[in-house]
């Protein structure tokens, strides 16, 4: 049986969970109403903290046994995200080069759109090969909002 937490961040509420065998689910919540949880189990504690240094600056890389549920190409999929480096972004082309099958994109895309552990596993670090912030099931200005977190120099407007 999976423990689970909710926990307040900059982009709503979290919702982790997870057992003996790892974290299996990070998610956002777009309900209202959900409350952060009093109490926090023990096996999730980690990832708790883990998730807040990331909203504070102060964590650039997770460190948690994860365990998401998926089929054998999505954890290939979910696998390959965890190799995009902190402030740094890939394409969906990109990403399925490197999967081995640059016409796997289209299920490259959707295997990073099922990826059941939100920011651990970085899906919001792939874009369109014209840099656009396509597809993100969180809502593209949550995807935004993660990228400037995590390369918060700006380009300055000369105009």
């Amino acid at each position: 049986m999976s423990d689970k937490v909710y926990v307040e961040t900059p982009l709503g509420i979290a919702i982790i969970s997870g057992d003996k065998n790892g974290i299996n689910r990070v998610s956002v919540t777009q309900e209202l109403g959900e409350n952060p949880s009093e109490e926090i189990p023990p096996l999730l504690r980690n990832a708790v903290t883990q998730l807040n240094e990331y909203f504070e600056g102060k964590r650039t890389d997770f460190d948690l046994k994860l365990n998401p549920t998926g089929t054998d190409f999505q954890k290939k999929v979910w696998d390959e995200l965890l190799n995009i480096p902190y402030g740094k972004t890939t394409t969906y082309l990109d990403m399925a080069k490197r999967l081995g099958d640059p016409k796997c994109i289209r299920a490259a895309a959707t295997a990073n759109g099922k990826n059941p552990l939100w920011i651990i596993i970085p899906c919001h670090r792939v874009i369109g090969s014209d840099g656009s912030l396509t597809g993100y099931a969180g809502g593209l200005w949550r995807k935004k909002w993660l990228l400037d977190h995590e390369n918060p120099v700006k380009q300055q407007s000369l105009f």
